[in-house]
């Protein structure tokens, strides 16, 4: 298959153009700096484009058979106003690019894949929460309403389209995994606030592995939560990774801490979301991991991320 892929130099994106080269697929990757790809596998495929509009990248992208559309500013900086901004206009001005590129092809691609995330549901404390719960109503509960809707036009064009809600991808090439690791292996990790919240943690190998099979599988449409199918609160968290690397983790952070270092980003660490990825489980995917200290171990000494 020929696949494209926006936002491919992000984290999830250089581990699915890993996957989908390693199973023999053409990679596209839609970058606005392609300087900064140049690190990507040499199949890898680079084409600029501005994120905002349709332009000559449409020709290279004319006839593939799917787009995944994961562009969007990061997240993990601190949230001043302006830097909501970004993350908020990112994702939407990546859509309507999809969205006016794909007009403008003479053959389109057979599916899109929408990025989007768990924390579209809000703060839910021990709720469980499935594709069918509804939106919360805080700033990352917006953006992801609307960071979904922004390619929903392709359905009207004929166009299959999976939204995919990806929880907390573990990797330790970055995210959240890869900042915990130093303080863990520092002796200085623990839960975080109560402790109670639900982190619906996913592996990196799941989370491309889930991609692929919505790009393979013709019936699959719809929202779809990546989570694995365990979500466990922090505090169990923390201990698996405690387990993993054979440290303690008894050192708390407590939440006003929290609050005073990330401001209203600390949403994301503080609260969390029982997800449960119902309707990939519906539909046939097998989860390779489900226990997340079985996760970490995988990741710190196989020396393999799929």
């Amino acid at each position: 298959m020929k696949i494209v892929i926006t936002g491919g130099t992000g984290l999830i994106g250089r581990a699915l153009t890993d996957h989908l080269i390693a199973t023999n697929n053409e990679v596209i990757i839609l970058s606005r700096n392609p300087e900064r790809a140049k690190d990507m596998p040499d199949a890898a495929n680079i084409v600029q484009w501005d994120a905002k509009t349709a332009g000559e990248w449409v020709e290279s992208c004319d006839g593939v058979d799917a787009i995944v559309n994961l562009a969007g500013a990061s997240i993990d900086n601190r949230w001043t106003e302006d830097h909501k901004q970004r993350i908020k206009d990112s994702r939407i001005n990546a859509g309507q690019a999809v969205i006016e590129g794909i007009k403008a092809m003479s053959q389109k691609p057979k599916v899109v894949i929408q990025a989007s995330a768990v924390g579209y549901y809000g703060p839910r404390k021990d709720e469980i929460i499935t594709e069918e719960s509804d939106n919360g109503n805080d700033f990352l509960a917006g953006v992801c309403q609307e960071w979904e809707d922004s390619t929903k036009a392709v359905e009207e064009m004929g166009v299959r389209r999976c939204v995919i809600r990806t929880g907390l991808v573990l990797s330790t090439k970055g995210g959240a995994l890869g900042r915990l690791l130093p303080v863990f292996k520092g002796f200085a990790g623990g839960p975080v606030g109560s402790g109670k919240q639900y982190y619906p943690w996913i592996h990196i190998g799941d989370e491309v592995g889930a991609i692929h099979f919505l790009i393979e599988h013709k019936d699959a449409n719809g929202i779809f939560n990546l989570s694995a199918p365990n979500p466990v609160p922090n505090k169990e968290f923390s201990v698996a990774l405690g387990k993993a690397l054979n440290r303690p983790a008894i050192a708390p952070a407590p939440a006003i801490a929290m609050k005073i270092m990330f401001g209203e980003m600390s949403t994301i660490i503080l609260d969390g979301q029982r997800a449960i990825p119902q309707h990939l489980l519906d539909s046939g995917y097998a989860f390779r991991f489900n226990d997340p200290e079985a996760a970490f171990r995988h990741l710190l000494y196989s020396g393999a991320e799929d």
